[in-house]
């Protein structure tokens, strides 16, 4: 029950999200693999840079709650590779598109995967839909119950029970991975305002900074995507995928603040602000009353879930999937960093 890496792979991927942090790195690494890498991106504006990816790079443009552009996206790629990751995480104000596109379009997505025929399906879920570890001790396994956390963890759990219907069905081979913390490179721009507020000494450290976060650098999830693409007896499971292991919250910001000064740049000398357990626990309530009332507004969520520990337990996925991850906190960040720099961004 494990990867086979002299497994042959099929010549054809479809990638949902193709435009999104996961998956801009993931048409990167199979465009020179495979013969065909068919891409959803929503915008038109996102289908050039993907396109400069390799010649087997083909861009389907539309919604995924699009049953048009999703049977396009599904025309003659029987026997695909199918990595479902769009998804929303941050919405623009509202609610809803939570559950729109996280679990509508999972619907619609594992309906055109096996009406196509297509392969191995791996769905990329989130820590959401289990919510903070209750000590800091603790480690989210494969047989951790679940606690969704707001809008954003009910719809990922909602979209995980979707695929495990599916898979039990026989509809799909799916496989679906857990990553807590994206970091690394084609990130969107709030992980530049993130880096520029460490360097400077802005961004608050909630509490004493000992609870604990797993995170994955975004190679390493590419890695974890390759490896239950070929994994098996898996079907229907799910598995945590992460760093090597957790990091404490000022252990993160610390590591930070090394690979910045490692990439040159200045990093002010004063500690970081310290916010009070208790202000952010005022935020995840404000958050939890805005999203009863469909509204969203993303730094207050970000704050609330500042105070908590979410750390999970990859020896499933290692044991199951073989992965294993092979960058960690200082060298990921120094990668993302170089990534930004060499686009421009301000840190």
């Amino acid at each position: 029950m494990t990867a086979d890496p002299t497994a042959d792979r099929p010549p054809t991927v479809v990638v949902t999200g193709a435009a999104g942090w996961l998956g801009q790195n993931l048409i990167r690494a199979l465009a020179p693999e495979r013969a065909r890498v068919r891409a959803l991106v929503l915008q038109a504006e996102e289908a050039p840079l993907l396109e400069l990816a390799g010649p087997s790079v083909e861009v389907v443009v539309g919604d995924v709650r699009d049953p048009v552009v999703v049977d396009a996206l599904f025309d003659d790629v029987a026997g695909a590779t199918v990595i479902h990751a769009a998804g929303v995480i941050h919405p623009a104000g509202r609610t809803r598109p939570f559950f729109d596109v996280n679990v509508g379009g999972t619907q619609l997505v594992l309906d055109r995967a096996r009406r196509g025929g297509t392969g191995r399906f791996v769905h990329v879920s989130s820590n959401s839909p289990f919510g903070a570890n209750a000590r800091p001790t603790d480690r989210f396994t494969e047989d951790s119950p679940t606690n969704p956390y707001m809008g954003y963890g009910k719809s990922k759990l909602e979209a995980e029970s979707l695929v495990v219907r599916a898979a039990e069905q026989g509809d799909v081979d799916a496989v679906i991975l857990r990553p807590p913390w994206f970091y690394g490179p084609w990130a969107p721009g709030r992980q530049a305002q993130f880096l520029g507020a460490i360097r400077k000494g802005r961004f608050p450290l909630v509490g004493d900074g000992r609870q604990q976060r797993s995170m994955i650098y975004t190679g390493n999830l590419v890695d974890a995507c390759l490896c239950a693409e070929t994994a098996t007896d898996v079907t229907g499971q799910a598995f945590w995928v992460a760093d090597d292991e957790p990091y404490e919250l000022r252990e993160i910001f610390g590591g930070i603040r090394e690979a910045l000064a490692a990439e040159g740049l200045p990093v002010a000398r004063r500690s970081l602000p310290a916010l009070p357990r208790f202000g952010a626990e005022v935020a995840t309530r404000l958050d939890a009353a805005l999203q009863a009332a469909d509204r969203y507004v993303q730094p207050l969520h970000v704050l609330g879930e500042l105070k908590d520990t979410i750390a999970c337990d990859i020896s499933g996925a290692r044991l199951a999937l073989g992965y294993a991850p092979k960058v960690s906190l200082v060298e990921g960040m120094r990668q993302a960093i170089r990534w930004s720099r060499d686009r421009g961004e301000a840190l």
